[in-house]
């Protein structure tokens, strides 16, 4: 990833550098040290800078935070497509799409950095780290804008798959409707009164029999991105998505233990791209994991979908 920027308030002017991470970033004084040693801690005009070094109140220090360790997500990230300006990949559940708190090595966005050794790849979108599938990125920073833009505007077609119950008397297909807001820091997304921010489609396209009793195949799509829209929205259907630990319920998740993944899956993506006007459709090759017991290859018709 990118180096870090870190400003020095007006109270730590005048200490050395050294005193400034160590007490912002307790414990890492020996990493701090190895750093500056080998020349990757600079000031804003790329002068090395030492433990040692005095530092001036909002003068800019630019270096690399310390790698937390981490939980290796031991499934592969599939290319889909790649051009000059654009790779498509088909991201696998657990996997964040890019650095984020505890998670950076195990993101989509540094896997592919690494794998392609190509720094200046972005995503013009985002999935839930627990959501597979259809995930695109931009190689040129010059058309990166144009390429988010597709998604900020809701002109990007995204259909998502999804394992849920089945309920009886559900009335589908339908549309629901609500405003979804979420507080930083805080994990799980709501539903509150106020102005419909969030819009999703859902329909059944099959049932299938399972030893412990028929699950639900539906496609999903939604007209706007807000996070975690399509569970909150199956939640409220009375369908939470199988292996959703938020929705409708938070539930403690062992971190490392892949056994049970949010049944959820970007499947396909298409859109006009805003470059040369072609039209664009990407598609998952990933099945979702049919819950244990269930009949092979076993479905039911869906009735009313």
């Amino acid at each position: 990833m990118d180096a870090t920027r870190l400003v020095i308030a007006e109270e730590e002017a005048g200490r050395t550098l050294g005193d400034v991470l160590e007490a912002r970033f307790p414990g890492t004084s020996a990493y701090v040290l190895a750093e500056c040693a080998s020349g990757t801690v600079v000031t804003s005009d790329g002068a090395s800078l030492a433990p040692s070094s005095t530092v001036a109140a909002r003068q800019a220090v630019w270096m690399y935070r310390e790698l937390p360790y981490e939980i290796d997500v031991p499934f592969a990230m599939p290319i889909l497509h790649a051009d000059e300006r654009i790779v498509v990949v088909d991201k696998p559940h657990y996997l964040a799409t890019m650095p984020r708190g505890a998670r950076v090595v195990q993101s989509a966005l540094v896997r592919l950095r690494r794998e392609l050794g190509e720094p200046r790849l972005s995503p013009a979108h985002r999935l839930d780290r627990l959501t597979a599938g259809v995930l695109l990125f931009t190689r040129d920073p010059e058309v990166r804008g144009a390429y988010q833009q597709l998604f900020a505007t809701g002109r990007a077609r995204k259909e998502y798959a999804a394992l849920a119950p089945l309920r009886a008397g559900l009335d589908l297909p339908a549309t629901v409707e609500s405003r979804i807001e979420k507080t930083p820091g805080i994990m799980r997304a709501y539903e509150v009164e106020g102005p419909v921010n969030a819009r999703s489609h859902v329909e059944l396209e099959a049932e299938i029999a399972t030893a412990s009793g028929a699950v639900g195949r539906y496609r999903l799509r939604p007209e706007t991105g807000k996070t975690h829209q399509l569970r909150l929205h199956m939640a409220r259907l009375g369908i939470p998505i199988l292996g959703d630990p938020l929705y409708p319920e938070q539930r403690d998740v062992v971190d490392g233990d892949f056994a049970d993944p949010l049944r959820l899956l970007a499947r396909r993506l298409s859109f006009t791209d805003p470059v040369d006007g072609a039209e664009r459709e990407f598609t998952s090759a990933r099945e979702l994991a049919v819950p244990h017991g269930a009949e092979s290859g076993s479905t039911i018709p869906p009735q009313g979908s």
